[in-house]
């Protein structure tokens, strides 16, 4: 596996995935790309993760696709063009098809693809000091891959704005059109991450599962009679499930269901009886 992405799962099965390319400010290149789908696809198969938190080494997330590399793409045909245009999407779909929850912890500048890396996590909490730009239009070409990502996240209208006039925008503003759920100062970013950690981890991980097929599914379809008996069906049969029960069962009796316990906390008792 390259060392342009670096993965750890911790006690507590939460994944944290690092681009690593600091002397370019994590831009992706053709290599970081592979290894970063190839992490992904390996971390949602292993059953103890409960959640992937996505950042950056260094002071910033990513700047997007490596230039240098996107300048010797002048030189290739159109057929090798579209292959590496298209591992760049199969790793934006794999990021945001998860199964797990996955959450973007982004420090610094956050450019071009890295907007869309941020949009494709299911939540981003960021640092005062952040920034944003769609910076593609400024060297001639489209967000075309990160597009369906950042216009669910930011809307058409907001999409209009930034991508057509590239501009930079500090955090405020990434907020406050919904790029971002929210900020805090620095210091405080890796213990924001883990109170979010913490609510991801009192959910039904079954429950989140269906919740992240739901949300994409019905945000683009419209409101009629076919979507009212789908989501009655759905509801029906998730009420049958044992986690269901389960959840039920321990709000009726004032109890944390059998998810909570963090996964050291379970093998701290363990090893104490």
């Amino acid at each position: 596996m390259s060392d342009k992405v670096l993965s750890h799962i911790d006690a507590d099965g939460n994944a944290t995935v690092v681009l690593n390319r600091p002397e370019v400010h994590n831009a992706f290149d053709p290599e970081m790309v592979e290894a970063l789908t190839a992490t992904l696809r390996k971390l949602e198969a292993r059953v103890e993760v409960r959640a992937i938190v996505v950042t950056g080494a260094g002071r910033n997330f990513c700047a997007g696709a490596d230039i240098e590399h996107m300048k010797r793409s002048a030189k290739l045909s159109r057929e090798q063009n579209l292959e590496s245009a298209r591992a760049t999407a199969l790793m934006l779909h794999t990021l945001y098809t998860l199964e797990k929850p996955t959450v973007a912890c982004v420090r610094g500048a956050v450019r071009g693809g890295g907007v869309g890396l941020v949009s494709a996590c299911d939540i981003a909490i960021a640092e005062r000091g952040a920034t944003f730009r769609l910076s593609e239009v400024k060297l001639g070409i489209i967000p075309a891959m990160i597009s369906p990502y950042v216009i669910a996240a930011i809307g058409s209208r907001m999409a209009h704005r930034y991508m057509l006039s590239g501009e930079e925008f500090d955090v405020a503003e990434a907020y406050r059109i919904g790029l971002v759920h929210d900020i805090c100062e620095e210091p405080e970013l890796n213990a924001q991450i883990g109170r979010m950690l913490a609510q991801l981890y009192s959910s039904g991980p079954s429950a989140v599962v269906a919740i992240k097929k739901l949300i994409p599914e019905i945000a683009a379809a419209r409101v009629n009679q076919a979507m009212v008996e789908n989501t009655a069906q759905r509801i029906a049969e998730v009420r049958a499930t044992p986690e269901a029960q389960e959840g039920l069962g321990a709000f009726l009796e004032k109890r944390k269901p059998a998810w909570v316990t963090p996964a050291s906390e379970r093998s701290r008792k363990k090893s104490k009886k």
